[in-house]
């Protein structure tokens, strides 16, 4: 196996992960146990380039101790290392690396499992041309399906990341059967490598409940970037209500994530609005502990987008036992499957609702979702990993051979958590 973990080496200077850089290292993690062996790479301008596998190792513990503190001295020690590994990369270390790994190896398969040099066809082209298999995972095609909800920028990135796909893949992983059937969709008459569905996995950490949060009063949390495809203005314009119905009684909302872009209309109201000051609050990115403690105090997550591709955030708060409020996407229902109240995104009136009678101490409709929360299990990162490496095992052909044009069955039905490979004719 040789893995691209450029988005971890790029991405330690924002401090707070993203959803694509905690799956990115939980493969990390899982190659640097894994008995087959893997090989560190990251994209350079002139190519990739291997890491030594024990500066790797330091980075990832580095890495994951400044996500779960957010210590000013854990956050500059990972930034060090990251900077010193891409320092001696640049300088052309690791070539030779990496050719001896390809040398050693009959078939190797290259891991792609951020978006992030996707769009560079390039260099994974000179790599197939060495006989190595690549097998990117697409985390979601939004960009494509919904572009009203990107920059036009990223609409072309995902673009060109689609054609990478069609011109060069062995075969994809993806997360969700929603995903897989718009890869499938999307790729129409071209060139269709196999694909997987594997659900992402939970940390065993992150499945077990965090101390609820001290602070008085009940509230709800809203876990993610704020950006538009996040709904958050529906969460406003409703708390904004509340305030004026509820007084100082309104439950508090807690809004964890980065700001995004495109806010405009978001940002007016989260500076400007005075009835919205004391009962939202946003702290913005926090480390793993304080996110984890925080969610796990709350009345409900909140999760109204018009748009996913997986839905870690709900998983995440199953997981630590938490009721989930969600909008009606495939995705979504194919990790929550009866457990979270599905709502339509753009029905105000139901999700005020739902809030209303989730913040009641003896909510009826709380009650009966930690009922139906009893019987869910957390998705686990080893089940993915099983499903992916049999998968691996058949793409690692010894010869790349041509794909057909379409495979002759389609991923399978959103409720089939663990759905087989697509095989290709």
């Amino acid at each position: 196996m040789i893995l691209d973990i450029s988005r971890l080496l790029f991405g330690v200077r924002r401090g707070t992960p993203s959803g694509i850089a905690r799956v990115e290292m939980a493969y990390a993690r899982h190659a640097l146990g894994r008995p087959g062996g893997a090989t560190f790479v990251a994209e350079m301008p002139w190519g990739f380039a291997a890491l030594p596998r024990d500066a790797a190792a330091r980075l990832l513990d580095a890495v994951e101790e400044s996500w779960a503190t957010g210590a000013p001295g854990a956050v500059r020690r990972a930034r060090g290392l990251a900077a010193g590994i891409l320092g001696r990369l640049a300088l052309g270390q690791g070539r030779a690396a990496l050719d001896a790994a390809l040398a050693a190896w009959k078939r190797p398969v290259f891991l792609l499992v951020s978006h992030r040099s996707l769009d560079r066809a390039a260099p994974i082209a000179a790599l197939c041309r060495r006989g190595v298999a690549f097998v990117p995972l697409l985390h979601d095609l939004i960009p494509l399906t919904h572009p009203e909800y990107a920059r036009p920028p990223q609409v072309a990135r995902h673009a060109r990341r689609l054609a990478t796909i069609a011109a060069e893949a062995d075969g994809v992983i993806t997360n969700s059967a929603a995903t897989a059937g718009t890869l499938l969709d999307l790729l129409g008459p071209a060139r269709i490598p196999p694909v997987t569905v594997a659900p992402l996995g939970i940390a065993p950490s992150e499945a077990v409940p965090a101390a609820p949060a001290t602070a008085p009063g009940g509230h709800f949390t809203c876990l993610g970037t704020i950006e538009p495809r996040k709904n958050h203005l529906l969460l406003l314009h409703l708390w904004r209500d509340l305030v004026r119905m509820q007084g100082a009684a309104a439950p508090r909302l807690l809004l964890l994530g980065r700001r995004g872009w495109e806010n405009e209309n978001v940002l007016d109201l989260l500076e400007r609005c005075a009835a919205l000051r004391g009962p939202v609050q946003e702290p913005g990115p926090l480390p793993d502990a304080a996110v984890r403690a925080r969610l796990a105090g709350s009345r409900a997550l909140l999760f109204p987008s018009f748009a996913e591709g997986y839905g870690l955030p709900l998983a995440e708060a199953l997981a630590l036992g938490v009721p989930v409020l969600c909008s009606d996407l495939p995705a979504l229902r194919e990790v929550g499957g009866e457990v979270p109240d599905y709502l339509d995104p753009l029905d105000g009136a139901a999700w005020r609702r739902a809030v209303l009678d989730y913040a009641a101490a003896d909510s009826p409709r709380r009650a009966a979702q930690l009922a139906r929360l009893r019987h869910w299990s957390p998705p686990r990162w080893a089940d993915h990993f099983d499903r992916v490496e049999a998968f691996l095992e058949t793409v690692a052909a010894p010869v790349r051979r041509p794909l057909p044009a379409r495979p002759d069955t389609v991923p399978p039905e959103p409720v089939a958590p663990l759905a087989e490979p697509v095989p290709a004719a």
